[in-house]
């Protein structure tokens, strides 16, 4: 599709994609991956629905989007709890509301805590993780798809290495990505039929928010982290929305069912765990 030219809320003259009448949701979009990829889908025209539970980071993925030349109304934030059966509901209710359509869906939002078959608070965190990283996606996904039918579009549901490969002290958050590879699977088979792919993106260690609690310095932090990847770099939110946004896009239109790793090549090297631990 050829690339469309128009003059923006900036009066700046902006080069837009194949994404300018499409419309993008994205949820955990406040921070990390989601707030990158909002950045990605932002820059090529795309009407935007937001989705976090941090009121103020989720206005400022928002304001960064309009500066990237979308007008206001092409920018749309809800804040919402993934845990919560009604404000899932309310994100798609307002999505279609605002907008009329959807044509991508981003299952982005989840939590990683430690744990091990030992821990004490194994089972509320396993009630608590599968109820983030897995059911809120299922019913999400469920919402979405008569919207996805009509647009043939798209889901790209964010797992992690651990769906593929086992990282110590993270029993709960292996197994729902585990789950999340085979959600993927399963429902790429359902809709092929009504013209919707979803895949998945498996992403290595990636430097976002998720690692403020552990101690050290960032660069103490690349140093560390970086070893366990072969490429010898931790991968940067940029390294995974450039990749949603291909699933996404008429390039990827063969494409349905996959699970992408984005992990500087460590699914293929030996399991590790961390060197310390991080929570929500």
């Amino acid at each position: 599709m050829a690339t469309t030219r128009y003059w923006c809320g900036t009066n700046a003259l902006c080069n837009m994609g194949e994404f300018v009448d499409r419309v993008i949701l994205i949820t955990g979009a406040s921070s990390g991956i989601g707030a990158e990829t909002a950045l990605h889908f932002a820059a090529e025209g795309a009407g935007l629905a937001l989705v976090g539970r941090d009121e103020g980071r989720l206005e400022k993925t928002a304001q960064d989007c309009l500066a990237k030349g979308l007008a206001k109304d092409k920018v749309l934030t809800i804040k919402a709890d993934m845990c919560v059966e009604e404000g899932v509901k309310r994100i798609m209710e307002s999505t279609i509301t605002h907008f009329g359509r959807l044509d991508v869906l981003v299952n982005n939002a989840g939590i990683s805590l430690f744990d091990t078959l030992t821990s004490e608070a194994l089972l509320e965190n396993y009630d608590h993780t599968t109820k983030v990283n897995v059911r809120s996606i299922i019913q999400l996904t469920n919402l979405a798809t008569p919207h996805l039918i009509e647009s043939k579009g798209s889901v790209v549901n964010v797992s992690s290495i651990c769906g593929k490969r086992v990282v110590r002290n993270y029993l709960s958050y292996n197994i729902t990505k585990a789950v999340i590879d085979q959600f993927t699977r399963c429902t790429a088979v359902d809709l092929a039929s009504k013209g919707v792919r979803v895949n998945a993106v498996n992403p290595g260690t990636i430097m976002t928010p998720i690692f403020s609690n552990h101690g050290l310095s960032e660069e103490e932090l690349r140093e560390q982290l970086g070893k366990e990847h072969p490429l010898g770099r931790v991968g940067e939110p940029s390294d995974v929305a450039s990749v949603i946004k291909f699933l996404a896009s008429n390039a990827a239109t063969f494409v349905t069912g996959e699970t992408l790793s984005i992990d500087g090549g460590r699914q293929c090297s030996c399991a590790e765990g961390y060197p310390f631990t991080f929570g929500e």
